[in-house]
């Protein structure tokens, strides 16, 4: 298969478990349609766009190497994103939304290589590569909103995500799927649509990624910046479609100064949105994007971070004060009466680690079955563990090779031989190791000298709680790879004919020389064969309109206002092609 893109160091060094969603672009399979899609939508929104979007924006195109006239192929756009240390790759529409954040992190885009189908020219619910490669690229030239999209990616990819996000991302991702297959069945298609409304519509507490998502919708996806009453276009939802990026600027759609509370704001993906945020400059994102930071888990920890792990039922990470981080799907903990963990536990494979490394000998092949750990200080000194010098370990008898029993301030119970200990680089103790140890808590037994090595967590709070591993090497694959997959249109002989139009007409123009006969042959078998398209009976004008092949000229300019009202819902695209047509001169 041809992969179609130029390594890139950036690719080079994403972990194994993003890389799994990377796929080849196949440009060969692009169509003559799907070019001629691209273009028109390209050469509309260059025209209206270099009037209404921030400056980057067509800055940007020329930096990332994006044309007008023809997709843009992954190994064009690693070779120039490269140059402002950016790279892209191509996946298979929606992926998991902190695998999403984390490809951003690592300064790549991930691009939907496929491409919106003619009917749904104007918009598709389904990320494509006009959306990806013409909507995000331009903007990321800019050096400060870059930075943005990188620290964005960076914090998002540690956000946790509820059980209902999880439902929700596959509930829309099967809808995307859908809407744009030409093949689908519209029972099918309200289904799915019923399916997301119903998901829509609950009332869950919104969780750490779904605000982040809401923040991501309303600047990345759908931004303006600058002033309220003129603002400019940087949103890459805006940059992509035709209909919405002239639609955003209305009286009808709501202009409000983009804040923290954007995060609350949920957003439909099946309609145009009623209001938009706006942000004075780029560099004020970042503070917003700080100030939501400073409510995460990941800056609080405690135990409602603990709580938001275990009810995302995938796998997480808590440090303690002592560097010590656990990595695993945590399914319990045990609180005091003033709210502070206690005692934490995990099921399945878990993994320890100490500065995002993980710690020799405690990968998930030692913890197979989960890991559990009792924290805080000791009953009767009022003193950590951790904050225990040589001289306190000796006083209370934390020896190697001795048998030991103590008590925490919460009443849980550690009784066992003391093996040994392992400390970070601060030489501070950050776990214990025992054998033939019970832990209990109060008639409660959570560790017997049957389940093996004993292993204490030092550390007497949870300092950080967040999405995924600590060290991305201790978990070989941390995002499910959705079943839902791209439905790939159908080719009929008609279908086939129609490409063959097109092919022709791209030919001529890219030759810059026509035949008149054979422009006229295809336009005969057009009108015959494929009274629904109008694309094609535009391309045919402006290479008539360039030639001054004048009889010709009339005949499609004709043909077309009859499709204007036999078709009146795409009426309006075939005047924005006149108007690019018309611009040419």
């Amino acid at each position: 298969m041809n992969k179609n893109f130029e390594t890139n160091p950036l690719i080079d060094r994403l972990p194994p478990h993003l890389k799994q969603f990377i796929k080849p672009q196949n440009y060969d399979s692009y169509s003559p349609i799907n070019q001629a899609v691209w273009r028109f939508v390209m050469r509309k929104n260059i025209s209206y766009l270099g009037k209404v979007a921030h400056e980057s924006y067509l800055k940007g195109l020329d930096l990332t190497g994006i044309s007008k006239d023809k997709i843009p192929s992954m190994y064009g756009m690693n070779r120039i994103l490269k140059g402002i240390g950016w790279a892209a790759v191509a996946v298979d529409g929606f992926i998991p939304p902190n695998a999403f954040m984390e490809f951003q992190a690592y300064k790549v885009l991930v691009i939907a290589s496929d491409i919106r189908q003619l009917e749904n020219i104007e918009y598709t619910p389904a990320p494509d590569i006009i959306h990806e490669a013409a909507g995000h690229a331009p903007i990321i030239a800019n050096p400060d909103y870059a930075e943005y999209l990188r620290r964005f990616g960076e914090i998002g990819a540690k956000a946790i995500l509820s059980s209902h996000d999880n439902d929700m991302y596959e509930a829309v991702r099967r809808l995307s799927i859908l809407k744009e297959a030409k093949v689908s069945k519209q029972e099918d298609i309200d289904n799915a649509e019923a399916e997301v409304y119903k998901l829509q519509n609950k009332k869950v507490p919104l969780s750490e990624m779904a605000q982040i998502r809401n923040l991501h919708w309303w600047t990345v996806e759908y931004g303006l910046i600058g002033d309220t009453d003129k603002p400019r276009l940087y949103g890459a939802g805006l940059l992509s479609s035709i209909g919405e990026s002239k639609w955003c600027l209305s009286e009808e759609v709501k202009k409000i100064p983009y804040s923290i509370k954007a995060a609350e704001t949920e957003f439909d993906i099946t309609k145009p949105q009623p209001q938009l945020f706006v942000t004075p400059d780029f560099s004020y994102l970042m503070q917003v994007l700080d100030e939501f930071a400073n409510t995460m888990a990941l800056r609080k920890g405690g135990w409602r971070g603990l709580s938001k792990l275990i009810e995302s039922k995938k796998v997480g990470t808590i440090e303690l004060n002592t560097g010590l981080q656990i990595s695993g799907v945590f399914t319990k903990m045990i609180r005091d009466e003033d709210n502070q963990v206690v005692f934490f536990k995990t099921e399945g494979p878990t993994a320890l680690a100490n500065r995002e490394k993980e710690l020799i000998g405690h990968g998930t092949e030692t913890h197979p079955k989960g890991f559990s750990s009792p924290i805080g200080k000791l009953k009767g000194i009022n003193l950590a563990i951790e904050d225990m010098g040589p001289r306190d370990l000796k006083a209370y008898n934390f020896y190697d090779n001795k048998r030991i029993a103590f008590e925490y301030e919460s009443g849980i119970t550690v009784e066992g031989l003391n093996i040994t200990g392992i400390r970070n680089l601060q030489g501070k103790l950050i776990l214990i190791q025992f054998e033939d140890c019970t832990v209990k808590y109060n008639n409660e037994i959570l560790f017997t000298p049957e389940d093996g090595t004993f292993d204490l967590a030092v550390g007497s709070s949870i300092v950080s709680a967040y999405a995924g591993s600590a060290d991305y090497h201790s978990f070989e694959n941390l995002y499910h790879v959705s079943e839902n997959t791209t439905i790939q249109p159908e080719t009929d002989k008609t279908k086939i004919q129609l490409k063959a139009l097109y092919q022709n007409v791209r030919d001529s123009r890219e030759k810059d020389t026509i035949s008149e006969g054979d422009l006229k042959s295809v336009f005969t078998a057009l009108k015959s064969n494929h009274k629904q398209d109008w694309l094609l009976s535009l391309e045919l004008l402006e290479l008539a309109d360039k030639f001054d092949v004048l009889d010709l000229k009339v005949k499609v300019q004709l043909y077309l206002n009859e499709q204007k009202i036999s078709q009146p819902n795409i009426a309006h695209l075939i005047d924005d092609g006149l108007e690019i047509i018309n611009e040419m001169h």
